[in-house]
């Protein structure tokens, strides 16, 4: 053997412990994985959430003014058609926030503050439960009473 290839022997243990010791182990990504990315929820998503918390309300008849409840009531019976949860409802959906607008309708002989105070105890906690946004005002209008006698104003079906 040449001098060459023993100092290489004998060299070659010590550099890999050295350089075992210098390599730090890769670490892939940066930091916590749920920082990774950005989540983004539509409008829609946000209005389908506080218009099914609102209904949930006792005191509630209804949402919506009595021009979109017509037209949903007319799109509900479309075969193929569903109930818009989002109806009476608009979003402004930020990165962190979000303000909500309500038409609700409310039976007649409960009382309205009480029913518009459940109401949005019921939507901030719904909306900012399930996505994390903070509610920063939620505005409702109360549009109808709905009287005992009165019927539902849904137009008869033509179809039979």
């Amino acid at each position: 053997m040449t001098d060459m290839t023993e100092r290489n022997r004998t060299d070659s243990p010590d550099l890999e412990k050295e350089s075992q010791q210098t390599r730090k182990p890769t670490r892939r990504g940066g930091g916590d994985p749920a920082t990774r990315g950005r989540t983004t929820i539509a409008d829609g998503v946000v209005e389908k959430i506080a218009g099914l918390a609102a209904r949930d309300v006792v005191g509630v008849h209804t949402m919506g003014s009595g021009l979109s409840r017509t037209f949903g009531a007319v799109r509900d019976r479309v075969p193929g058609g569903s109930k818009s949860v989002t109806r009476g409802v608009k979003a402004e959906v930020g990165e962190l926030q979000t303000a909500l607008d309500l038409e609700i309708v409310v039976d007649y002989g409960v009382s309205i503050a009480d029913v518009a105070r459940d109401v949005r105890e019921n939507v901030v906690a719904a909306v900012e439960r399930m996505t994390g946004l903070e509610v920063v005002e939620v505005n409702i209008a109360v549009s109808d009473v709905k009287l005992p006698e009165e019927e539902d104003e849904e137009p008869e079906s033509r179809l039979q």
